[in-house]
């Protein structure tokens, strides 16, 4: 028979026992639960760290896509060209990228020319000379130029060739060179579409991607070796006072170059309608200058 001694001891392991199992448990779910919490803080760390390289915890409020730049104009110095005229610069941001603007050039020669602006292709060429227009820089000036290839100079206030606003914008659409075919190289003329056609608008700058408030309205196609005008647009009303101007006699100019008219070309006004649909930009220009 076991000795009372020997019954306590039983009892003792056995509550011993008891304890350390239910120890275990607690610590197999105290160990559930942070490792639950470690999972949790370990997951918004995750989606903290991503928006914040989204910039979610910038001081500064997001920024959409309406907010972005899309044309970027050059400061030019009236200073070092004297012919230049101060009128602010251009807006940055909520320029429409599609759809069409009118152009109006009402001259002294016959019916007004209206020009069919491209905002898809050339959307900073097209609010260059929108912003020019409503600064009404074009009224009362001259196209002082009618050159041997076959368009209409115009945009100068100076009447000079190097006259302009106080900024510049790159060229976006200039097309590109003709590559050569079989056929040019048999001796025979190539059939391709001329690369500036008749009643193309396109912007003029000196050096070419410099382009201000000169543009040339082409009355015959053309079709350079090297092009360098960037397009804006084309005419889509007064052709036939296109191509009363482009007849007019020339003269020699300062420079000894057969293309100063003998009759003065004069803008009375030169206006843009704003589109009646448009989408604005969503997303920063694509377009890079071109030389």
């Amino acid at each position: 028979m076991a000795s009372s001694k020997d019954r306590q001891r039983k009892l003792a392991r056995a509550k011993l026992e008891r304890q350390n199992a239910r120890r275990a448990v607690k610590e197999r779910r105290r160990r559930r639960i942070y490792a639950g919490i470690g999972s949790g803080v370990a997951v918004l760390l995750i989606v903290a760290g991503v928006a914040w390289m989204g910039g979610a915890f910038d001081s500064k409020k997001s920024t959409t896509a309406a907010d972005q730049d899309i044309c970027a104009w050059t400061p030019q110095s009236a200073t070092t060209n004297t012919n230049l005229k101060e009128v602010g610069t251009p807006p940055t941001k909520n320029i429409p990228v599609s759809g069409t603007e009118t152009m109006t050039i009402k001259t002294d020669q016959g019916d007004p020319i209206e020009v069919s602006l491209d905002l898809t292709t050339a959307p900073c060429g097209s609010e260059d000379l929108r912003y020019l227009a409503s600064k009404k820089f074009f009224d009362n000036t001259t196209c002082h130029e009618i050159t041997t290839y076959g368009a209409i100079r115009c945009g100068d206030p100076t009447g000079t060739g190097l006259g302009g606003p106080t900024y510049s914008v790159y060229s976006e659409n200039t097309p590109a060179a003709p590559t050569p075919s079989p056929s040019a190289a048999a001796g025979k003329a190539p059939q391709t579409a001329p690369l500036y056609p008749k009643g193309t608008v396109a912007l003029i700058g000196n050096p070419p991607g410099t382009n201000g408030s000169q543009f040339l309205i082409f009355f015959k196609d053309y079709s350079p070796a090297s092009p360098e005008y960037s397009i804006v647009g084309s005419v889509s009303g007064g052709m036939t006072t296109v191509e009363k101007i482009g007849k007019i006699p020339t003269v020699a100019d300062d420079a000894g170059d057969k293309v100063k008219p003998k009759t003065k070309i004069t803008i009375a006004s030169l206006t843009v309608a704003q589109p009646a649909a448009s989408t604005a930009a969503t997303a920063a220009p694509s377009a890079s200058a071109q030389s």
